[in-house]
Protein backbone atom coordinates (compact mmCIF):
# COMPACT_ATOMS: atom_id res chain seq x y z
CA UNK A 1 0.00 0.00 0.00
CA UNK A 2 1.44 3.31 -1.05
CA UNK A 3 1.05 6.35 1.13
CA UNK A 4 0.06 9.37 -0.88
CA UNK A 5 2.11 12.30 0.42
CA UNK A 6 1.10 14.84 -2.21
CA UNK A 7 -2.37 15.58 -0.78
CA UNK A 8 -0.86 15.95 2.69
CA UNK A 9 1.82 18.31 1.37
CA UNK A 10 -0.84 20.29 -0.51
CA UNK A 11 -2.96 20.54 2.65
CA UNK A 12 -0.03 21.73 4.78
CA UNK A 13 1.09 24.22 2.12
CA UNK A 14 -2.49 25.53 1.83
CA UNK A 15 -2.80 26.03 5.58
CA UNK A 16 0.59 27.75 5.78
CA UNK A 17 -0.17 30.02 2.82
CA UNK A 18 -3.60 30.85 4.24
CA UNK A 19 -1.97 31.80 7.54
CA UNK A 20 0.61 33.94 5.77
CA UNK A 21 -2.12 35.59 3.71
CA UNK A 22 -4.13 36.40 6.84
CA UNK A 23 -1.03 37.81 8.54
CA UNK A 24 -0.15 39.92 5.49
CA UNK A 25 -3.72 41.27 5.38
CA UNK A 26 -3.51 42.25 9.07
CA UNK A 27 -0.24 44.06 8.45
CA UNK A 28 -1.71 45.85 5.43
CA UNK A 29 -4.71 47.07 7.45
CA UNK A 30 -2.45 48.21 10.30
CA UNK A 31 -0.26 50.19 7.91
CA UNK A 32 -3.32 51.84 6.35
CA UNK A 33 -4.62 52.79 9.82
CA UNK A 34 -1.22 54.27 10.72
CA UNK A 35 -1.17 56.26 7.48
CA UNK A 36 -4.58 57.74 8.37
CA UNK A 37 -3.35 58.60 11.88
CA UNK A 38 -0.20 60.28 10.56
CA UNK A 39 -2.22 62.24 8.02
CA UNK A 40 -4.58 63.43 10.77
CA UNK A 41 -1.59 64.56 12.83
CA UNK A 42 -0.10 66.37 9.83
CA UNK A 43 -3.38 68.22 9.27
CA UNK A 44 -3.86 69.13 12.93
CA UNK A 45 -0.24 70.03 13.68
CA UNK A 46 -0.26 73.66 12.49
CA UNK A 47 -3.41 74.46 14.47
CA UNK A 48 -2.11 73.06 17.76
CA UNK A 49 0.99 75.21 18.02
CA UNK A 50 1.61 78.92 18.33
CA UNK A 51 2.02 80.70 15.05
CA UNK A 52 5.28 82.50 14.37
CA UNK A 53 3.57 85.90 14.35
CA UNK A 54 1.90 85.30 17.72
CA UNK A 55 5.19 84.11 19.16
CA UNK A 56 7.01 87.21 17.92
CA UNK A 57 4.36 89.54 19.38
CA UNK A 58 4.51 87.78 22.74
CA UNK A 59 8.31 87.84 22.82
CA UNK A 60 8.28 91.56 22.01
CA UNK A 61 5.95 92.18 24.96
CA UNK A 62 8.21 90.16 27.25
CA UNK A 63 11.28 92.08 26.08
CA UNK A 64 9.49 95.35 26.79
CA UNK A 65 8.57 94.17 30.29
CA UNK A 66 12.18 93.17 30.95
CA UNK A 67 13.34 96.54 29.70
CA UNK A 68 10.97 98.32 32.11
CA UNK A 69 12.17 96.15 34.98
CA UNK A 70 15.79 96.89 34.06
CA UNK A 71 15.03 100.62 33.91
CA UNK A 72 13.40 100.51 37.35
CA UNK A 73 16.36 98.63 38.78
CA UNK A 74 18.74 101.16 37.25
CA UNK A 75 16.71 103.97 38.85
CA UNK A 76 16.93 102.22 42.21
CA UNK A 77 20.68 101.79 41.83
CA UNK A 78 21.03 105.51 40.99
CA UNK A 79 19.11 106.40 44.17
CA UNK A 80 21.31 104.12 46.28
CA UNK A 81 24.49 105.59 44.71
CA UNK A 82 23.25 109.15 45.35
CA UNK A 83 22.86 108.53 49.09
Amino acid sequence: MEVQLQPLINLIAGVVLAGLGWFARQLWEAVKALEKDVHAIEVALPTNYVSKDDYNVTMKRIEEMFQRITDKLDDKMDKVDAD
